[in-house]
């Protein structure tokens, strides 16, 4: 399959679980109505995003996966045709959860999942509490429409995992995430943090040669013990190969993004960039090393 069709969703996310899968749903419906083959989802899109505290009443909002969640994504993939990429909060056993997302393919047939493996923990981003690191390591999930290199938020800062997806197949690297703005700090470093958070992502579809789809989240998410929250900036984004933006949504709305993407141009920027040639695999060993003494 040459051209593919891509969708991203941005949405707000409310504390009712089940009004934040009627909207994603419905979201889902119109970009398969769109002609979209591929449809991804942010991060953990299904609550608010409930990691900017510690605390063990959350636990309740996980689930297996497969199991119930994966079961109606299912249905809903098979119905209309498309591949769906669902961002959701795992419960593997008892005292062991994982950041995770789900691959359905086009037949309703659940293909695989990726557990984060970045887990990071900051002042309204304690998902080391929830989270254990993911153990499946960097594979891409092979659908029917080909390899996709799912990684997760975190994920995105570090350009190991996007070329360790790169070398094992990946042909293009999508970023369900929630991301956003502590309202403390002033406009220029909102700004300065947002060009970071698209640069480093763009970086890695260049440095690869492969498109990359990053689905964030918007609104803001207030701290329920104080003002503190989080504003998600929303800015999902679809890159080609040489990481040009090819769509983008704004910092407040909800929006669906779609885009076809030429498998072929992938190939075509590799033979005229060969970075994967060039590169020196006899010279980076100490890249395992946490610091060259």
């Amino acid at each position: 399959m040459k051209n593919v069709s891509f969708a991203l969703i941005q949405l707000s996310c409310d504390e009712d679980q089940s009004k934040n899968a009627v909207k994603t749903f419905s979201a889902i419906r119109e970009a398969a109505s769109k002609g979209a083959q591929v449809i991804c989802l942010q991060e953990l899109f299904q609550s608010v995003y409930f990691c900017y505290e510690e605390n063990p009443s959350f636990f309740d909002l996980a689930q297996t996966i497969p199991g119930p969640l994966t079961n109606q994504l299912g249905d809903l993939a098979k119905e209309l045709g498309v591949v769906i990429v669902a961002s959701m909060f795992e419960k593997r056993a008892a005292g062991i959860f994982h950041n995770t997302t789900a691959v359905i393919d086009a037949d309703g047939k659940y293909l695989g999942k990726y557990r984060k493996m970045h887990i990071p923990d900051d002042p309204g981003f304690y998902e080391k509490y929830y989270f254990t690191p993911g153990d499946l390591g960097f594979k891409p999930i092979e659908t029917s429409i080909g390899k996709l290199g799912v990684l997760i938020c975190w994920d995105q800062w570090f350009p190991e995992a996007a070329r360790l997806m790169a070398l094992a197949g990946a042909e293009l690297l999508i970023y369900p995430t929630a991301i956003g703005w502590d309202n403390n700090d002033n406009k220029e470093e909102q700004q300065r943090q947002l060009d970071a958070w698209i640069t480093i992502q763009r970086s890695h579809a260049v440095a690869n040669g492969i498109p990359v789809i990053a689905c964030n989240r918007i609104g803001f998410e207030q701290s329920p013990d104080s003002a503190a929250g989080i504003n998600f900036w929303g800015n999902s984004f679809i890159a080609g190969p040489q990481g040009e933006i090819i769509k983008q949504a704004d910092d407040s709305e909800s929006s669906l993004l779609t885009c076809t993407l030429d498998k072929s141009r992938t190939e075509y920027i590799r033979q005229i960039w060969p970075f994967l040639r060039d590169r020196r695999i006899d010279a980076y060993n100490d890249l395992t090393k946490r610091f060259i003494d």
